[in-house]
């Protein structure tokens, strides 16, 4: 039967979610039952496409990469797929009739950091975030609004900003990482081997910009997502407040965290705040 190797696939989805990221993971056991297994399958699609470009160093990714958009154009068109991630990705993509030219936008911008190194200017900044992160939102807000079109685009640019925040601060976070491992810049304008304060509190305020506008769609969000996307929206802020903090030559020589007690504490807060309808 294949509702057994569809429940296989969800189970993989969500155990590659719990591995990869136990901050994301966490925000989505915030999410209710109903939707919260369409956001794993979301999560593990996304996951993997990044980790093609991203890690697998002693590989052709490029070659690998090609393998596996084929696999999921066939995976999309026939629905179904031997891969269990694509496999689980289709099934949640069918389900909430998510627009393909999201996935599109999202497997353009992944193939970009092949060979990109360099974001020189806004637009092209702004071409790689929506891909890489706004999409993401994107497909989510499909799933919170369960399809419904008309909230869709109501929520849609809070959606987007909130994707470009929660990116905005791994980039800022990963500065290291990304310029001493994989040789990329993100943001424009910004020499990293001179960051400074002034630098550095440009982006901030960038991102706190995106946040303001990302919040005020999470208090619309429907009750089964809202608490979820609320947790996650109060760790990256927390993440940004302590980078904020951060002397600029301490985020170029480490990776800035939030420890997992004030993670702890933050979904305590997240959920008196939402019990109590603060939010």
């Amino acid at each position: 039967m294949k509702a057994i190797f569809d429940n296989v696939s969800f189970e993989c989805s969500k155990t590659v979610t719990e591995s990869y990221s136990t901050s994301f993971a966490l925000a989505t056991k915030m999410l209710a039952t109903s939707i919260r297994g369409d956001i794993y399958n979301i999560y593990g699609f996304v996951r993997f496409a990044d980790e093609i470009v991203d890690t697998f160093h002693d590989y052709d990714k490029a070659e690998l990469f090609n393998k596996f958009e084929q696999d999921m154009e066939h995976a999309l068109t026939h629905k179904i797929s031997l891969n269990p991630i694509l496999n689980s990705f289709q099934y949640t993509f069918h389900k909430y009739k998510i627009p393909m030219h999201l996935v599109t936008s999202f497997m353009k911008s992944m193939r970009m950091d092949l060979t990109k190194n360099v974001y020189r200017t806004e637009e092209e900044y702004k071409e790689y975030i929506y891909g890489s992160a706004d999409v993401v939102g994107l497909m989510c807000l499909m799933v919170f609004v369960q399809g419904n079109e008309q909230e869709y685009e109501r929520l849609k640019i809070s959606a987007m900003a909130l994707g470009s925040a929660f990116q905005k601060v791994n980039f800022l976070r990963d500065l290291k990482a990304d310029f001493e491992t994989l040789n990329r810049t993100y943001f424009p304008n910004t020499n990293l081997n001179e960051l400074n304060e002034s630098s550095k509190s440009k982006i901030v305020a960038e991102i706190r910009a995106d946040f303001d506008l990302g919040y005020s769609g999470i208090v619309q969000l429907p009750n089964e997502a809202k608490f979820g996307v609320y947790t996650a929206y109060r760790y990256y802020s927390k993440l940004l407040q302590k980078l904020e903090k951060t002397p600029p030559l301490e985020i170029k020589n480490a990776r800035i965290s939030v420890p997992n007690y004030q993670k702890f504490q933050l979904l305590a807060k997240s959920y008196v705040n939402c019990k109590l309808k603060l939010v």
